[in-house]
């Protein structure tokens, strides 16, 4: 993991000051630097939690360079876990995965009781970190103010430092940079993933942030970009498939081989929009069965890829060099 020596949960890299009562105040900070998969949660035929295959999964991944992992986020399907689902598999994550690369768990519900409740139980279940999606479901009450209480409150409640999550393309809520900033200064949010792809609004944070917040960039369709204006990192579905590559766009930029970066990065475009935008989770899932992982079955409603659209998948794999 880049430059981050800690024991479980709270030894810092970095850290974060406040200033409570004039007195200055240092909160200890994870380091989110580095590449994050958000790894799919592996199903048998049945539909149930294959945990076996999770962990084997976890075992080849462990051999890159990767920082951590986040689990049960937007391609982990965790929407569609019941609670003690999600806790067998951030358990499984846990056990699985070295000491020093961190768990992020994907809690975000639409309660803000609820979701400090799940939160918790991630904590619980050996989780370094919590990634919280906006609520949207009653989108239009989502106003800046609704929005920071509730983040506010989720990081008063839970033992484990908060990372917002910004993901306008499933909640049809985007976060302005003067809402996120205004959360972001409380102690326990520790960094951002936005998977919103204004590299703009991206800087706008960095700058106004400085130390403050750290920001990760949701997509590897911007990822050098992310990086050039100040992301420390990214959470990317790509990193599932070739996390090295990823991981060497990481090291081109930070050894400031721009030309070399550039190419890598335009390399990475189709492949990228093939497992995200393009054919989604079970597309994802049909990458990983390629290269010899288990992706497995999606959980209905999601439907698995027909044959025209797995043999697209896997010439876009093999031009991109991966297959």
């Amino acid at each position: 993991m880049q430059g981050a020596l800690r024991s479980r949960g709270w030894q810092s890299a970095e850290h974060k000051r406040m200033r409570s009562n004039d007195t200055l105040m240092e909160t200890k900070m994870l380091s989110l630097h580095g590449v994050f998969p958000p790894i799919p949660t592996p199903f048998d035929e049945r539909g149930d939690l294959a945990l076996g295959a999770l962990a084997e999964n976890l075992g080849r991944w462990n051999e890159y360079d990767l920082s951590g992992y986040v689990v049960l986020g937007s391609n982990g399907e965790g929407v569609y876990l019941t609670t003690e689902e999600k806790v067998k598999v951030w358990q499984t994550v846990r056990r699985a995965v070295p000491e020093d690369k961190l768990v992020i768990a994907g809690t975000g519900c639409e309660s803000t009781r609820q979701t400090i409740a799940v939160s918790q139980l991630a904590a619980d279940a050996g989780a370094d970190v919590v990634l919280v999606l906006t609520p949207h479901y009653y989108g239009g009450k989502m106003s800046p103010g609704a929005l920071r209480r509730h983040f506010e409150a989720v990081a008063e409640k839970v033992p484990v430092p908060v990372m917002i999550y910004n993901m306008p393309r499933f909640t049809h809520i985007d976060m302005s940079a003067e809402t996120i900033l205004d959360i972001g200064r409380h102690p326990n949010v520790v960094g951002l993933k936005d998977s919103g792809g204004n590299v703009g609004k991206l800087a706008e944070i960095v700058g106004a942030a400085e130390d403050d917040l750290q920001v990760l960039a949701g997509s590897a369709s911007f990822f050098f970009p992310g990086l050039a204006v100040g992301a420390v990192g990214g959470v990317m579905a790509l990193a599932n498939v070739a996390p090295q590559m990823l991981i060497d766009l990481y090291h081109h930029y930070r050894r400031e081989e721009w030309r070399e970066g550039a190419i890598l990065q335009q390399r990475l475009v189709p492949l990228n929009t093939a497992v995200t935008s393009g054919f989604g989770v079970p597309g994802l899932k049909a990458a990983l069965d390629f290269l010899g992982y288990y992706g497995g079955p999606v959980r209905s409603p999601l439907r698995t890829l027909h044959d025209a659209e797995l043999e697209t998948i896997e010439a876009i794999m093999v031009q991109a060099g991966v297959l």
